[in-house]
C-alpha cells in the first residue's frame, strides 16, 4: 500500500493517519501472561494495530515484595510504574470505575486523544490488586471495558481488540457491525 501516508513505518512515534499527527499508544501490563490462547489472541491484534498506529505491548515485571499484604503490593507496583512514565506521558488506567464507552464512543474518544500533541499514551492494566493511590493521582484518565470483572490477563486481549475495532471504525473497515 505504498503512498498511503497513515501506514508509514518509519521509526518515528508518531505516523500521519488522514493527515493528523499520532501519538504512539503502549499498552502496560504487569507479569507475564501464561495462557497459549491469550498469547495468539494478543499477538494476532498487537500485529494488527501496527498497521495503523505506532503501537507497543510493554510487560512490566512482577513486582517481587517480602509481604502479601495487597496494600504494599500496590504501592510498589506503583512505585515501579511512576518510575516508567515520562512527565508527559497520558497515563490511561483500565480501572473498574473509569468511563465506559460503546465502541463508535470509544473510537471517537481514541480519534481525539491520538490527535493530541503529547507523544505518547499509556494504557495501563493494573496487577491482581488494581492500583496505588499515587498512581491514581498520576493518571490523566480511567477507563473500564465493563463493570464486569475479568483477569488482567484476558484484559490485554479485550483492550487489544477494542483498540484495533477502534481504528478500523476510524478507517471505515468493515470489521464493525452496528
Amino acid at each position: 500500500m505504498a503512498g498511503q501516508p497513515w501506514l508509514d513505518r518509519r521509526e518515528t512515534p508518531l505516523i500521519t493517519f488522514f493527515n493528523r499527527q499520532f501519538m504512539k499508544v503502549e499498552l502496560w501490563a504487569i507479569g507475564k501472561t501464561n495462557e497459549k490462547y491469550l498469547e495468539a489472541g494478543i499477538s494476532l491484534f498487537e500485529k494488527r494495530l501496527k498497521n495503523y498506529l505506532p503501537f507497543s505491548l510493554v510487560i512490566l515485571p512482577d513486582v517481587k515484595t517480602k509481604t502479601s499484604d495487597p496494600d504494599q503490593l500496590k504501592k510498589e507496583e506503583g512505585k515501579f510504574i511512576l518510575s516508567k512514565l515520562a512527565p508527559d506521558d497520558w497515563l490511561v488506567l483500565l480501572d473498574e470505575r473509569g468511563q465506559q464507552f460503546h465502541s463508535i464512543g470509544f473510537s471517537k474518544w481514541l480519534e481525539k486523544r491520538l490527535g493530541d500533541s503529547r507523544r505518547k499514551m499509556v494504557i495501563l492494566i493494573g496487577g491482581a490488586f488494581g492500583f496505588s493511590p499515587d498512581v491514581y493521582t498520576r493518571a490523566n484518565e480511567s477507563l473500564s471495558l465493563s463493570s464486569m470483572t475479568f483477569s488482567h490477563q484476558m484484559v490485554r486481549l479485550f483492550c487489544l481488540e477494542q483498540l484495533y475495532r477502534a481504528m478500523t471504525i476510524l478507517r471505515n473497515e468493515p470489521y464493525h457491525n452496528e
